[in-house]
């Protein structure tokens, strides 16, 4: 039998998926010189560990009347000095499936339930992935950070992962479910390691976070969530649950549970410093409150591939950017890109079919070099705005356009701080 080039790739890459529980996939290359200067890892080895928390009373979303446990499982990065661990941990790997639940094993270079510093405190940072999605998906972001001097805490939002989303039923479940908690589940991570915890181990890395110094990375409804967390207030109406299908008599029903703010509190929670949005859904469906929106306060950094036909951009994430009323509000956008500028590189399990590799690949952007650049941006509008450093402000781009080519022979325009001449074409960055 003669195979076509793209069928044997298929056939070869689905053949390694199966073997994927034997040996880990290593995602990532060797980082060339010209990787943007905040990508590179920072002063921290890093440790991971997994933990299990509990909401025991969270409204139920299937009736909207009683109460319910509500699980999450977290995966939490964060710095260790390597040299001083008594017994020697292991490299991590994070295990999940794909959105046809296909498992996977990705090699990370973290070290597993490794000791955290033993002094020091250090801002924390959450995690948010899309729907549906897991708590690694941007797992090298929370390496990247942990190496710097944060806690980053990945979130497992229930009803809204790979895992739990597998068919209709669980789609349209899964779907109203996020729409209720996803802000919720943020705010309650946040004062849940606010409180003392029971454990030696989890005490170990509650009494290392500095919560009054937090921040939310939310990849697409990661950054729904974000916003109303933060003040962007829903504002759903009954016509858009109607045009999606739902009855009548529910779709009256749902805004009235729905429509909250700050993550279901009273007020903005002033211990949210930052808020950074990968391609964040709800502008295009008109979901949060315009007016809420001018009042948020909090520093917000909205990213984007000016063709995202997920969340959309014009019309979507741009839009939410310009209603967003904070002092300091950014905006990077990847030219040409779609959806996935947040998740990491494509595991070998999704190559099989276009409805796996959707989910993480991009028809223009290698993925690595969309992870370099998220690494370098999100860690200078983090120290920027998080722990206050001045120093890391000044990478936040001075003028909109990346190009540098003035158009005449051997004149150019100065880089943008920390990248390399000539290396961060097909960005742009907008202050409002």
């Amino acid at each position: 039998m003669i195979l076509r080039w793209p069928q044997a790739v298929v056939l070869i890459l689905t053949a390694l998926s199966s073997c994927v529980a034997l040996t880990a996939e290593k995602l990532y290359t060797d980082q060339p010189p010209v990787t943007p200067e905040l990508a590179f890892s920072g002063p921290y080895d890093v440790g991971v560990s997994t933990v299990k928390i509990n909401d025991p009373d969270r409204l139920n979303t299937a009736n909207f009347i009683t109460t319910t446990n509500r699980p999450l499982l977290l995966e939490i990065w964060y710095p260790i000095n390597l040299p001083t661990q008594k017994l020697k941990p292991k490299r991590a790997t994070y295990k999940n499936v794909t959105r046809l639940q296909k498992p996977f094993e990705l090699q990370g270079e973290a070290y597993r339930d490794a000791l955290i510093v033993s002094d020091g405190e250090f801002p924390v940072v959450l995690l948010s992935h899309g729907f549906t999605g897991y708590r690694t998906q941007m797992f090298y972001l929370g390496e990247h950070l942990a190496s710097h001097g944060y806690i980053v805490i990945g979130i497992d939002h229930k009803d809204s992962t790979n895992s739990e989303v597998f068919d209709d039923a669980t789609r349209a479940s899964g779907f109203i479910s996020t729409l209720y908690n996803r802000a919720r589940d943020q705010q309650f991570v946040l004062n849940y390691f606010s409180a003392s915890m029971p454990g030696n181990s989890l005490n170990n890395l509650a009494k290392r976070m500095d919560t009054n110094n937090a921040a939310i990375i939310g990849h697409s409804m990661g950054g729904f969530g974000a916003i109303n967390t933060v003040g962007g207030c829903y504002d759903f109406k009954s016509e858009f649950f109607k045009q999606g299908g739902v009855p009548t008599a529910i779709a009256l029903v749902l805004p009235f549970p729905l429509n909250s703010c700050f993550g279901g509190g009273e007020q903005l929670d002033p211990r949210w410093k930052a808020v950074q949005l990968l391609a964040p859904w709800g502008g295009e469906a008109s979901v949060h409150d315009i007016d809420a929106m001018a009042k948020i306060t909090v520093p917000t950094f909205y990213l984007a591939g000016d063709q995202d036909n997920t969340s959309g951009f014009k019309n979507g994430i741009k839009r939410l950017h310009e209603r967003t009323g904070s002092e300091h509000n950014y905006l990077l956008v990847f030219a040409n890109a779609r959806h996935n500028i947040g998740p990491h590189p494509a595991p070998a399990a999704s190559f099989a079919t276009d409805f796996e590799l959707g989910h993480y690949f991009d028809p223009v952007w290698d993925t690595e070099t969309l992870n370099r650049v998220v690494e370098h941006m999100s860690l200078a509008f983090l120290d920027c705005h998080v722990k206050a450093d001045p120093a890391r402000c000044a990478y936040l781009p001075t003028r909109e356009s990346s190009q540098q080519y003035k158009g005449a022979y051997h004149q150019f325009e100065d880089p943008w701080k920390g990248f390399k001449h000539l290396w961060a074409s097909g960005l742009t960055f907008y202050k409002k």
